[in-house]
């Protein structure tokens, strides 16, 4: 039996480029990059230095501040450069890569004779450990602190994401191995939730508790469904864990491998031909672009993950750790004359003043990064609340934020959010404010002074 959650307040963007439902294997790239950049707070200790041999599933570096959590190499190789920033920080480790892999034998787990600690001590040595994130601060989980509840998203909703009912399909033994393994290291439940009128793998699950969800954009974000389900509290931790990384898990637990392969989705409207691609995680974007010949635009914008909250990368860039789509749009960088003062129907607005999108609502945009407008002090308009589910302030706690009163922080409900739960609002803002960047330190502020 299942528990619906119907979210109101959102908004859906449809845009040109939805990936096609066809899987081709990705040219496998010689090179793989793995930057710390993606796990948040974290501060890297280097284990396989410039020259060293690794396998899949090798260890390259682990947390200073917390020695047990590693982090492993997506396939064997060579690491043959060592990427450094300011004061020697460690900004990317290059591997080129086998021509034929080897896999590190991590063990086939035993769960009928294991202990949580056993299987924590697995996941941890395996480098497993970082897909598994943590509310508050939306970091790596301290593996030191039992979480109240596990949180697991089957339902993406964020515009042209990869469809997690297709990109999952067949994988239902690793998913019940991972799910399985996660129950046991929380008193709680696992929430699970899907899409409505879905047929994902994840509803047919044992040892969940099944949510179906339905509503615009964010209902989607697993901190929308915390916030329905069972919110965070001072004191509290819950961990969450993306829907394609328990593949990852279940897998490593089944088979001892660490086999960091998933589907991707390519999509946007710079996309000749959107669709899906088998790759592994730092494999090199351009076998996914140019390789097959997809751009086709002249001047786009390179985004590994989505178009509200992905990150850009150059052409010869990287897919980032935690990302199950590439998605490419043009390049906003044109001056648009008048633009402030004529009619607008090509363009997604909240508002109806000279923007008529609320006219043609199945209309699918085609819509580059041009912001439209520039940085200005946050004005007061009630926009964001329409577009926001939690039960939350939104501009109370962003303010919050740039004073940095961790008190108030802490009152409006800083423990249960993360950076991609202010990304509608940050899209509508007229203000033109960084919404997200803007809770990204307000989170590491309390991280370092609370703790």
């Amino acid at each position: 039996m299942s528990n619906d959650i119907r979210i109101k307040k959102g908004l859906d963007i449809k845009l040109v480029g939805e990936a096609e439902k066809i899987v081709e294997q990705a040219i496998v790239s010689n090179y793989f990059t793995i930057r710390p950049e993606d796990f948040h707070g974290v501060i890297p200790k280097l284990v396989a230095k410039e020259g060293a041999s690794v396998e899949a599933g090798g260890v390259l570096f682990f947390d200073k501040s917390n020695e047990n959590i590693k982090f492993s190499s997506p396939v064997s190789g060579k690491v043959i450069e060592v990427i450094r920033g300011p004061k020697r920080r460690i900004d990317a480790i290059k591997i080129v890569a086998d021509k034929t892999q080897v896999y590190q034998d991590n063990g086939v787990f035993d769960f009928a004779a294991s202990t949580p600690e056993a299987l924590k001590a697995h996941l941890l040595a395996s480098g497993c450990w970082p897909f598994i994130k943590q509310r508050p601060y939306d970091v790596i989980a301290n593996p030191d602190k039992d979480p109240k509840a596990i949180f697991i998203s089957g339902y993406a909703s964020a515009p042209l994401v990869a469809d997690l009912d297709f990109t999952l399909k067949g994988k239902e033994t690793e998913l019940q191995a991972a799910v399985t393994a996660l129950g046991k290291l929380t008193q709680g439940k696992v929430h699970v939730s899907v899409g409505k009128n879905s047929n994902s793998p994840l509803a047919g699950l044992s040892g969940i508790t099944l949510h179906k969800v339905s509503g615009p954009h964010p209902s989607g974000n697993v901190g929308t469904q915390i916030n329905k389900i069972d919110p965070v509290n001072k004191g509290e931790t819950v961990w969450t864990v993306n829907a394609q990384d328990l593949v990852v898990i279940g897998e490593l637990l089944l088979t001892g491998k660490f086999n960091a392969e998933r589907i991707v989705a390519m999509a946007g409207s710079a996309v000749e031909k959107p669709r899906y691609f088998k790759a592994k995680l730092g494999c090199e974007i351009a076998t996914m672009i140019y390789d097959k010949g997809i751009a086709k635009k002249d001047h786009p914008r390179i985004i590994s993950g989505n178009v509200l909250s992905g990150k850009q990368v150059k052409p010869d860039g990287y897919l980032d750790y935690y990302s199950n789509t590439v998605t490419i749009i043009p390049e906003g960088d044109h001056y648009e004359l008048f633009g402030w003062n004529k009619p607008v129907f090509d363009k997604v607005s909240t508002s109806r003043a000279l923007t008529f999108s609320w006219l043609f609502p199945n209309k699918v945009y085609d819509l580059d990064t041009n912001t439209n407008g520039e940085h200005r002090n946050f004005v007061t308009t009630g926009n964001y609340e329409e577009v926001f589910p939690l039960d939350i302030y939104p501009l109370q706690i962003l303010k919050a934020c740039m004073y940095t009163d961790l008190d108030e922080m802490e009152a409006l409900g800083m423990y249960e959010v993360a950076p991609e739960d202010f990304a509608l609002t940050e899209f509508i803002c007229v203000s033109k404010q960084p919404h997200q960047q803007i809770i990204r330190k307000g989170l590491d502020v309390m991280l370092k002074e609370i703790g």
